[in-house]
């Protein structure tokens, strides 16, 4: 199945990462589904890949079960099957110390970065063991959180730990139903919510530093190389960085 018969979500799609993503699959042939809380961005993505007939905005909370049934209904009602999802909505909390957070700002990390993956995992589990062709692709957006915490970012590297989990899982569990599940780990890529590492972030020995970016647009490109690989092979774990990033190594 070529790039320009398959289906793609992506979550989260009205900024940041899930808008080059969701540009990077348009640009390529994808009919794709934007989610996301706001209309107004998505329907600017849309606007921007100039694809009005290839693209479909739903607005969409994912940590609301219902509201998650509703994007694939409307999915499969436009579009017919869901080959891929890229399950990229994620929230953080004030950067302060632990024992400062409150349980309404974890709960609110919770809802949105574990269950709603969670959440767009079993949808998408469920319309592709049904389809024809059976199958599809889930790639989850782990971040390099997922394995390695930033001060004071406790709740968002616990749902990121979290989503490794799910991705293991999910892997495990859709082999049978021809259902590839793999995970990205991105780190800093700019972004808007990256823009405060250029200025200068809290580091592990207390100092504040500035941070090299990358072009997002590269994120999406890692994402679409990931999507268009044949169901046979996946990539179970990728990590995409700048280079020179302080993550790998002391301090």
């Amino acid at each position: 199945m070529g790039s320009d018969s398959k289906v793609a979500i992506v979550t989260g799609a009205g900024s940041g990462i899930g808008k080059a993503v969701a540009l990077a699959f348009l640009n390529d042939g994808y009919r794709v589904v934007l989610a996301g809380r706001r209309p107004a961005p998505l329907a600017e993505v849309i606007a921007l890949a100039a694809a009005l007939q290839r693209s479909l905005a739903v607005p969409t909370d994912v940590s609301n079960a219902e509201s998650v049934k509703a994007l694939f209904d409307a999915t499969v009602h436009a579009f017919g099957r869901v080959d891929v999802l890229f399950n990229n909505a994620g929230v953080g909390a004030p950067a302060v110390a632990l024992e400062d957070l409150t349980l309404l700002q974890w709960q609110q990390v919770v809802d949105t970065n574990l269950t709603g993956v969670f959440l767009c995992l079993q949808q998408a589990f469920r319309v592709m063991k049904a389809q024809t062709p059976r199958g599809g692709r889930i790639i989850n957006n782990g971040s390099i959180s997922a394995t390695t915490p930033r001060p004071n970012s406790i709740a968002y590297t616990a749902t990121k730990h979290g989503v490794t989990g799910l991705t293991k899982a999910a892997s495990l569990d859709g082999r049978k139903h021809d259902i590839a599940v793999g995970q990205i780990d991105i780190g800093n890529a700019g972004t808007e919510m990256a823009q405060r590492m250029a200025s200068g972030i809290v580091q592990a020995n207390g100092e504040v530093a500035t941070e090299p970016l990358m072009d997002v647009a590269i994120v999406g490109q890692s994402v679409l190389y990931m999507a268009n690989l044949p169901l046979e092979a996946n990539v179970l774990f990728h990590t995409v960085m700048a280079t020179k990033m302080p993550f790998v190594g002391r301090g």
